[in-house]
């Protein structure tokens, strides 16, 4: 999975927090592990102006999705091994999104992974113009963005629990290399050190 990313937003912004989002959404939706996505942050104003230009819409949005013409990887039908698919692109507007989250009372953060979720689900096709479509969408989205800080939550306690190993083998004595001779000092007696 290849993203691209660039921020000409001005704000700051969870990068890789974004560019997670991505990646977890495309896996957990199936999509080719060679797929290219780009994800672009603008200001208020860019957004708007892309508003108007490709929606018709006046005033900035929160995230505008465009996919690619052609979702099948492979550039060449006679090639044995298909070839990276290019999604399209997301574009996000990190001060839209921010007000947003405060009026949702949800953090900024989530705000635009969510945000990024929706943007995948656009680039694969799905769409929320009508009722039906709109509860399968937001339904998948809840989904994704769920399985995801369910993901994020065991990583981080595998991550604690490594870490806390790591500390109580080097209290032992264990080396790096896994050396498992303890270095109290009875064992040094007994190796005549």
């Amino acid at each position: 999975m290849t993203i691209e990313f660039a921020n000409e937003s001005g704000v700051d912004v969870p990068d890789q927090l974004i560019m997670d989002s991505a990646r977890f959404a495309i896996a957990a939706l199936d999509v080719n592990p060679a797929a290219e996505l780009s994800v672009l942050c603008v200001d208020l104003d860019t957004m708007a102006d892309m508003h108007v230009q490709w929606m018709d819409l006046p005033g900035p949005t929160d995230v505008m999705s465009f996919p690619m013409d052609e979702l099948v990887p492979g550039s060449r039908p006679d090639s044995s091994e298909p070839g990276p698919a290019l999604l399209g692109d997301i574009v996000l507007c990190p001060e839209f999104a921010a007000r947003q989250a405060k009026e949702a009372r949800h953090s900024f953060e989530h705000e635009l992974s969510v945000l990024t979720v929706h943007g995948v689900l656009h680039l694969l096709g799905y769409d929320h113009a009508e009722p039906d479509e709109e509860r399968e969408m937001f339904g998948l989205q809840a989904k994704i963005i769920d399985e995801f800080y369910a993901d994020r939550h065991r990583t981080a306690q595998r991550a604690r629990q490594s870490a806390k190993d790591d500390r109580l083998l080097s209290n032992i004595g264990f080396t790096e290399a896994g050396d498992a001779r303890p270095t109290t000092p009875r064992a040094e007696e007994e190796d005549g050190r």
